[in-house]
């Protein structure tokens, strides 16, 4: 047992618990006010987190590699999820993007970020000689195409945006032929324009207002006038936990969840803010490493494909509370509330553990050779 602890990424682990005891702090600052059930975001969260261990410290004993075997099986499951989701699921803020169990909701395009992620995986490694050819790239869009059909139909853009990504940054690491490449650009941005007629009018609200949400402040606007008023008056060192105007008054919108940055930054301040942004650049370059450092395509695709996931959910939603990026219902890894997104969250990071231990043992091989 002591020997399978020390080949953990410790630093990689330690970065992922001070996002997590961050959100704590958070949620339980806006939370211990509430009456009712809007204090049981705070203990939901708590129970969200032991069972996001206990499935990351089980994806990162179980061999990765067994993932590839039953790759297609995850990402039909999920296809079938998310064809479940349009019938059966429960509409909030305009999109049906969640199945009901009680007061407990689950989101399968959380689970199917993954899915894509382990299936391209396993794609790119078995058909690389094919990935030169046009026949092979656009294969992997067709099967990927499939969920972006699917969520676009939610409809869910922000979750469209990163399932995109996911595709595009693991199909640059497989070695794609660069003309094709561009081509696929020009493909993706037509694809990007069409769907734009399939999103709801306050989707396109939200995107038209990035510039200007001056336009409609009560409106569609409104959500980022206050988020980034919770952030300019935040100042250098915040107005400490518990004590923030905007968040302990309401007036930040879905502050538990699209806008826990801007509590942060408000309760935190500048620093706080600083703080955040330097533990997922860590987290970002332990990941990257452990790429770097594993033993086959398939688990170096892997990692890249979870590396993307987890910077563009980053980028996307600090984008958001900044003003800079339309609103796109995209949680913070690790720091948002929400279970389905923090399960995912950990089972992503229990696979990134599980390569970095894998990796390890080949690189002690090769020294003792």
């Amino acid at each position: 047992m002591l020997q399978q602890l020390k080949k953990i990424d410790w630093i990689l682990a330690f970065s992922i618990l001070l996002l997590v005891i961050v959100s704590i702090i958070s949620l339980y600052s806006i939370s211990f006010l509430e009456i009712g059930n809007k204090h049981n975001i705070f203990l939901k969260q708590i129970s969200f987190i032991f069972l996001g261990i206990g499935v990351m410290i089980f994806f990162s004993i179980v061999d990765y590699r067994y993932l590839q075997s039953y790759s297609r099986y995850i990402y039909f499951s999920s296809i079938a999820l998310l064809v479940l989701v349009l019938f059966l699921g429960d509409k909030i803020r305009g999109t049906s993007g969640w199945i009901g169990f009680g007061s407990f909701h689950f989101q399968p395009v959380e689970f199917a970020k993954l899915s894509l992620i382990i299936f391209l995986a396993s794609f790119i490694s078995r058909k690389k000689s094919r990935l030169g050819e046009v026949t092979g790239i656009i294969s992997s869009f067709l099967l990927s195409a499939v969920l972006f059909f699917l969520v676009i139909l939610q409809p869910d853009l922000g979750s469209l945006i990163i399932l995109l990504g996911i595709w595009l940054g693991m199909m640059l690491v497989s070695g794609i032929n660069k003309r094709i490449f561009f081509y696929l650009l020009i493909f993706i941005t037509l694809f990007l324009i069409i769907s734009w007629f399939m999103l709801a009018d306050y989707q396109k609200m939200r995107i038209l207002n990035v510039l200007s949400p001056e336009q409609d402040p009560r409106g569609s606007g409104y959500n980022v006038i206050q988020s980034t008023v919770a952030i300019g008056s935040g100042g250098l060192l915040g107005k400490g936990v518990g004590h923030g105007s905007q968040s302990q008054l309401n007036f930040i919108p879905e502050k538990h969840t699209d806008f826990i940055f801007a509590v942060i930054s408000e309760e935190w301040g500048l620093i706080g803010s600083f703080f955040i942004l330097a533990v997922y650049l860590v987290f970002f370059a332990r990941i990257r490493k452990v790429a770097e450092n594993s033993n086959d395509n398939f688990g170096y695709l892997l990692a890249i494909g979870i590396l993307v996931m987890f910077f563009l959910q980053t980028t996307i939603n600090i984008g958001m509370n900044l003003g800079i990026v339309p609103v796109a219902g995209i949680p913070l890894p690790f720091l948002s509330y929400g279970g389905s997104s923090l399960i995912a969250s950990f089972i992503s990071a229990g696979i990134i553990i599980n390569i970095q231990r894998e990796g390890r043992k080949v690189i002690k091989t090769r020294i003792a050779i």
